[in-house]
């Protein structure tokens, strides 16, 4: 009798909703487990801040709430990987993948059946990046300000609206309000021709209203002081700006949504970050399901542990060693292209190519000693 090899047909679909579902809840479990231990190494950092504004235990309880989605997209591929490994070597160990070879299933039959569990966690770890996270640090960093009792000691910070640069002393009230405002206008070709200055602005009615503006207006050969009476919309800052909106710009490295990005791209929003940072962010988000692909492969040469080793091999720790050497890599690539020393493509894909290849390669390699 010809040798049809298991499993097939709907004996295929079971299995892989058994998989899939497996790998999901250890890949769930794991990142819990690490943003436990991330919000206890934060809660350690900020208690004596939050304590001091007289926040209270509804304060704490608030900070790690809005904490939960930035941990978690930052723990997922790690987390994948873990999951991806403990499983398999759970199934090894347990003779299930000694079993399900002698029923014909091979190592890359094994990856294609694993497959719709990850691409289902990248589409989760996709919505939380892009539409939970964006929005919960902003209200961590609105929240975070408007409780500051000395706003006036915060830190100074620099955006571009059009040709104008604009340095921003301080925010307070939830980005209601400004502080030592000066605004840098340039002609197109990027020379300054005007530098206004506010003691402070506030957003009233939505407008943006200043108070003691100076100006000082640069010819070719002259530098004339005076007053200066209009609004800062009239001196170059951006009209559509919203406390929110200046909040964000404050923060170092926000997370954004991928519309916000596209339309600072397009030169519709301000900016504190190059073009690039932008065009490397976009890119690495839309090759997440690639990332956590690569994490799964790094996984898979546990499966050729041999049953009697068990738990003594040394696999799993090389495993996770080279998805670890994977982060580290793709994190450095990542802040080259943030930089703009290299185009957003190339900080983002040679990485997953080369060690997805690499890996694909050593399971070959064990294949035909096996």
């Amino acid at each position: 009798m010809k040798r049809t090899g298991l499993p097939i047909g709907s004996g295929r679909g079971v299995l892989r909703r058994y998989l899939s579902r497996e790998l999901i809840s250890r890949v769930t479990a794991t990142s819990l487990i690490l943003v436990a231990m991330m919000e206890i190494l934060a809660l350690l950092e900020q208690l004596t801040p939050i304590l001091d504004r007289h926040l209270g235990v509804g304060g704490v309880l608030y900070f790690l709430a809005l904490r939960i989605p930035l941990l978690l997209g930052s723990v997922f591929p790690l987390s994948v990987l873990i999951g991806a490994l403990i499983m398999l070597v759970q199934m090894t160990t347990a003779n299930e993948i000694a079993i399900l070879r002698a029923a014909g299933l091979s190592t890359p039959a094994l990856v294609r059946l694993l497959l719709p569990g990850v691409m289902g966690l990248a589409l989760v770890s996709a919505v939380i990046d892009d539409q939970v996270t964006p929005r919960a640090e902003l209200a961590l960093a609105r929240w975070w300000n408007a409780t500051d009792p000395h706003p006036e000691t915060g830190h100074t910070f620099w955006f571009r609206s059009g040709t104008t640069l604009i340095d921003v002393g301080y925010i307070t009230r939830g980005g209601q309000a400004t502080g030592k405002l000066d605004l840098y206008q340039r002609d197109p070709s990027g020379r300054l021709n005007r530098v206004v200055h506010f003691e402070d602005a506030q957003f009233v009615k939505d407008a943006w209203t200043g108070r003691g503006g100076r100006q000082l207006t640069v010819s070719q050969a002259t530098v004339d002081p005076g007053t200066f009476t209009a609004t800062p919309a009239d001196a170059g800052w951006p009209s559509r700006l919203r406390p929110a909106d200046l909040v964000r710009l404050s923060m170092d490295s926000p997370p954004l949504a991928a519309s916000t990005m596209v339309a600072i791209l397009l030169d519709r929003l301000p900016s504190s970050q190059p073009p690039s940072y932008f065009r490397t962010a976009l890119l690495d988000r839309a090759l997440l399901p690639l990332t956590f692909i690569v994490m799964l492969l790094m996984a898979m040469p546990v499966v050729y542990i041999p049953p009697r080793t068990g738990s003594r091999s040394w696999i799993p720790v090389w495993c996770l060693g080279g998805g670890l050497l994977f982060i580290v890599f793709q994190g450095l690539m990542r802040a080259l292209g943030n930089a703009g020393t290299l185009p957003a493509l190339a900080a983002t894909l040679p990485g997953i190519a080369i060690f997805a290849f690499g890996i694909a390669a050593l399971m070959l390699r064990i294949e035909e000693k096996s």
